[in-house]
């Protein structure tokens, strides 16, 4: 009998997978009971930690009796599926996490369709069933639809279900008793999830699932041995099923297993199990690594498709080159590529006689995690608005459609269906959730650029929205980016109280008193629907004269500061975002004011 098992955990965002691994960490004897160790373990990564979200997938080991149990760690984000996809092909068994309030959500149904497609048994686990406002006997019939919704098997629909609190560290096989600790979750996993395929004997696969960096020894490829076994210093054959890249000969250096947060060295593994390897210094996510002379690639899993894209490129502001580290065509290139090779469903194309890229993702998020990273290491580089990536389909122009999920207290449902529908969405379902309400909407992406914003203002910051791509769909027509104009600055200088007081009756001003600006820089959002240009700069002309009541202290609002996920929202189609790491600007794509009058007459 086996004593391995693979796992991955996926969910939607937010229900609860890297606070259950943590207790899984502790109650698999990965931490000593005296040790101090943060919340969320699994989340490294400095913006994973600020956002409270899981970014990229990573790999865990714990033992549990005579049993090794290697943990995924996936994403719950729509924007980063690409990531869940490939590491499901690592592993043999999935715990669904759902949480015991929200129920199935579109993450849910889109992370799960990719698993039962691959043939793996599913382990539901109902969590946060501690929440007062638990419903978990609705949203157990919500899995079970859910499920066969996607066709799954009859060995599938009989999946087992785990009722936990992973925050308290307990499970239990019904929800009426409650559990002491996850021993039930433990033996759901080893007695419910089949062991691999382990023939050591044939020749060697092993598919490169995921790609980490370290400066001593550079790529390191992690994925699971499919078949036979490996030896550090073995020679080795490195292949594309796809034939996209030449076969290359190459020698395993180093060889590590995973065992709890670390990874320690070995000298063989046989099939099976999940490792990671150190030695090919061009391995990318896909490649199959083979014994030395044999070329069998491993099918890799299709990754979906982008379907938005962003114009990054140099900065050309009159600020350029001030605060940024890297700046230059080559600095954003190069990293732009080295992120392809981590991130499977980016995609990046150079524009000719440009010192321009276009970025294909598949959302918004998706683009902020990246350009907030480049600006964390020093990158300097200016952004366009978000656009979708239109396809032709039986000669018909076709656009993305995505579902998109809401629920909001009942005050905010006109609100959010009158916004929406503007926004051409149409709504499909609508459920009362105790006093909230849950609607389901089809809304093209053009539709969501700048919505999450409004959405927020609309439910007074309590409701919960998400969506996730579903198909390409006939266009729909013309959507209106923003209703509203811009406050553009009129000068170069620096901003004074004075000129600031005069513009904030024109609308909602971004920055404060003592903020360099130049000319075509936006500086707020105008109260009317075009462009207000506005002298910031403006300092009073003083003179002997005084006069009651004209010399009264000047009163200023204070000016809303944008995070970088709003400046992309808030973007025009003939504006442009400033990214250094000190600053984010809104900008004009011309700046001269004259310039840009002229170009509105010759558009109109």
């Amino acid at each position: 009998m086996s004593t391995l098992r693979n796992i991955a955990i996926i969910a939607h965002v937010d229900h609860g997978k890297t606070t259950l691994i943590d207790a899984m960490l502790h109650q698999g004897g990965v931490f000593r009971e005296n040790q101090a160790v943060n919340e969320r373990v699994m989340d490294s990564n400095e913006l994973e930690r600020e956002r409270g979200i899981t970014i990229l997938a990573k790999n865990a080991a714990i033992h549990y009796g005579d049993y090794k149990i290697n943990i995924v760690d996936t994403p719950g984000h729509a924007d980063f599926g690409g990531e869940v996809e490939r590491v499901l092909k690592m592993v043999d068994g999935v715990l669904l996490l759902v949480d015991a309030a929200e129920g199935t959500m579109p993450q849910t149904r889109f992370v799960l369709s990719r698993a039962l497609e691959l043939g793996h048994r599913v382990i539901v686990v109902i969590n946060k069933i501690d929440r007062p406002d638990q419903r978990v006997y609705e949203v157990i019939d919500e899995v079970l639809e859910l499920l066969m919704d996607l066709n799954a098997t009859d060995d599938q629909l009989d999946s087992p279900m785990i009722f936990c609190s992973a925050r308290q560290g307990i499970a239990s096989i019904s929800p009426e008793v409650p559990g002491k600790n996850l021993i039930p979750l433990f033996e759901t996993i080893v007695n419910y999830i089949p062991e691999p395929e382990r023939d050591v004997n044939a020749p060697l696969q092993m598919l490169v699932s995921s790609i980490d960096y370290n400066e001593y020894v550079g790529r390191i490829a992690i994925g699971k041995i499919a078949a036979g076994t490996i030896r550090q210093n073995q020679e080795i054959t490195v292949c594309d099923y796809h034939g996209e890249r030449p076969v290359r000969k190459a020698k395993a250096v180093n060889l590590y297993e995973f065992d709890g947060m670390a990874r320690k060295d070995v000298a063989e593994v046989g099939a099976g199990d999940v490792i990671a390897l150190s030695g090919i210094g061009d391995v990318s996510i896909g490649d199959t690594i083979c014994g030395a002379g044999d070329v069998s690639p491993i099918p890799f899993v299709k990754i979906s498709e982008p379907t938005m894209e962003m114009t990054f490129s140099v900065n050309d502001s009159p600020f350029a080159g001030r605060e940024g580290k890297f700046v230059t065509t080559r600095n954003i290139r190069d990293r732009l590529m080295r992120e392809t090779l981590k991130d499977v469903s980016l995609r990046v194309t150079t524009v000719e006689n440009s010192d321009s890229f276009l970025v294909a993702g598949r959302g918004e998020m998706h683009f902020s995690i990246l350009i907030e990273t480049m600006r964390r290491e020093g990158y300097e580089l200016q952004v366009s608005p978000p656009r979708v990536l239109f396809k032709e389909i039986g000669g018909k122009r076709h656009e993305p459609l995505e579902q998109v999920v809401v629920d909001v207290p009942e005050s905010a449902v006109g609100s959010v269906i009158e916004k929406l529908g503007a926004r051409k969405g149409e709504i499909v379902e609508m459920t009362p959730v105790g006093s909230r309400m849950k609607l389901i909407f089809l809304v093209p992406s053009r539709g969501l650029f700048g919505y999450r914003s409004e959405f927020l203002s609309d439910t007074r910051g309590e409701g919960i929205m998400s969506s996730v791509f579903v198909e390409y769909t006939p266009f729909k027509g013309e959507i209106s980016r923003r209703i509203a104009g811009s406050l553009v600055a009129f000068e170069a200088g620096e901003t004074t109280a004075y000129g600031l007081f005069g513009a904030q009756d024109r609308g909602i001003l971004f920055i404060a008193p003592g903020t360099p600006v130049y000319g075509g820089m936006i500086v707020g959002l105008a109260g009317k629907s075009e462009d207000v240009t506005v002298n910031v700069c403006k300092k009073k002309q003083l003179t002997n004269v005084r006069a009651s009541g004209s010399d009264d202290a000047l009163r200023l609002t204070p000016p809303k500061v944008m995070s970088l996920e709003q400046c992309i929202e808030f973007l025009g189609d003939d504006e442009l975002l400033e990214v250094t790491p000190e600053n984010l600007r809104l900008r004009k794509r011309i700046l001269d004011h004259g310039l840009r009058m002229r170009a509105a007459k010759k558009g109109t």
